[in-house]
């Protein structure tokens, strides 16, 4: 049976090597004495300027192999807002690289990737309804934060006699 074009067939390879690069940036390391792992993403972090955008280029790389097994584009959206998050926060000196150690967003979108890969169906329900509720966040946050400037605006001209 010829397999439909549109159909993507899993590379073993690529899922593997995503999953070791996951590992190699978020669990390579454990802290003696503890259950904590952390890997290389949060120490190249350090590095001031090219730290985190080489984190975010190599974050990048886990995205672009969950693409080429056809993960769907509500779950690699998903993904790419924990990139974005971790890079986000990361810009930040210290509590980055201590957020970055602890949110392992490449492990996260392995497991998306994998879910993917075991339960297709379930997995695009549940990046539907995350990517449905994260609008939603949005959308409250933006009325929140136009209410929060009306408020604003009507306190200043109360202040200055215009109200």
């Amino acid at each position: 049976m010829p397999i439909d074009s549109r159909e993507h067939v899993p590379d073993p390879l690529a899922v593997r090597n995503a999953q070791a690069l996951a590992r190699l940036l978020d669990s390579s390391f454990r802290i003696p004495g503890t259950s904590f792992r952390f890997g290389l993403d949060p120490l190249v972090g350090i590095i001031p300027g090219i730290g985190d955008f080489a984190g975010v280029l190599l974050s990048t790389s886990i995205l672009l192999s969950a693409a080429r097994v056809g993960v769907p584009r509500q779950t690699l959206l998903r993904m790419a807002t924990n990139i974005g998050i971790e890079a986000l926060v990361g810009i930040v000196p210290i509590v980055g690289d201590i957020f970055d150690a602890a949110w392992k967003a490449n492990l996260r979108n392995v497991a998306l990737m994998e879910a993917h890969l075991t339960e297709p169906d379930r997995s695009a329900r549940g990046s539907r309804r995350w990517l449905i509720a994260t609008a939603a966040g949005l959308g409250a946050l933006l009325l929140a934060l136009v209410a929060c400037v009306g408020w604003l605006l009507v306190s200043l001209l109360q202040v200055l006699g215009f109200g």
